[in-house]
């Protein structure tokens, strides 16, 4: 049928030099648009992260001056609020992650030596690797090596200051407050979470080079079947 061969006939027709650096020049604008919208959503959580803590920090200190509530509960509730912030930048950073490994092997391989004036790519049938990644998105780290990398990268200064700010108030209490079950509670929640993020620190491995879970058989999950 001619519709059918129309279609073989456009198949097997080679692309020319300026039609194929046509279609990896708007590749890459398209998947730099990518990374750039989930680094503006990653930027955004720290943004209102380290809002957050002063406003946190200036309704306890204040609370306490007046006696109106417990500073240090305030305290403890905002390192939960923070720890929540923390995880839902780590599954932002692990899309992000995706796009900006694309965006790095497409500049590695077809920019660089454009630019060299050397047309031999750093690795060879890099080409066949991107496709495959466009054709089954994978994500290239798991969840606990993106939550380590943002508590380096950003939270841990964070929960540093709701720490030493929770100290403080907890060393100016006199000395039966401590036996109070709230207080207790208290300490057994401050425990739970710097003590999973001691074990994140220490535990967790940070990712491979990016060459070694592109160009390699490292993928972690499908992203269609995480949303």
């Amino acid at each position: 049928m001619p519709a059918e061969d129309a279609k073989q006939k456009f198949e097997s027709y080679p692309l020319t030099r300026a039609e194929y650096i046509s279609a990896m020049v708007h590749l890459y604008r398209g998947e730099q648009h990518r990374a750039q919208v989930w680094r503006t959503r990653l930027d955004v959580t720290t943004n209102w992260a380290v809002l957050s803590i002063g406003a946190l920090l200036s309704f306890a200190f204040t609370a306490r001056q007046r006696e109106s509530s417990p500073p240090d509960v305030v305290l403890v509730l905002g390192m939960y609020m923070i720890f929540t912030m923390l995880v839902f930048e780590a599954r932002r950073f692990r899309f992000y992650d995706v796009w900006r490994h694309r965006v790095r092997r497409l500049e590695e391989n077809f920019y660089v030596p454009i630019l060299r004036r050397d047309l031999t790519s750093p690795v060879e049938n890099w080409g066949f690797y991107v496709a495959e990644d466009l054709l089954n998105p994978s994500f290239k780290i798991t969840f606990l090596m993106a939550l380590k990398a943002r508590l380096i990268n950003n939270y841990l200064p964070l929960f540093s200051v709701l720490f030493a700010a929770w100290a403080f108030v907890f060393s100016e209490n006199e000395a039966g407050h401590f036996q109070e079950l709230g207080k207790q509670l208290l300490v057994v929640g401050v425990a739970i979470i710097y003590g999973f993020l001691a074990f994140v620190l220490i535990f967790v491995k940070r990712s491979a080079r990016p060459e070694e879970i592109y160009f390699g058989s490292k993928t972690v999950d499908s992203i269609d079947d995480v949303g």
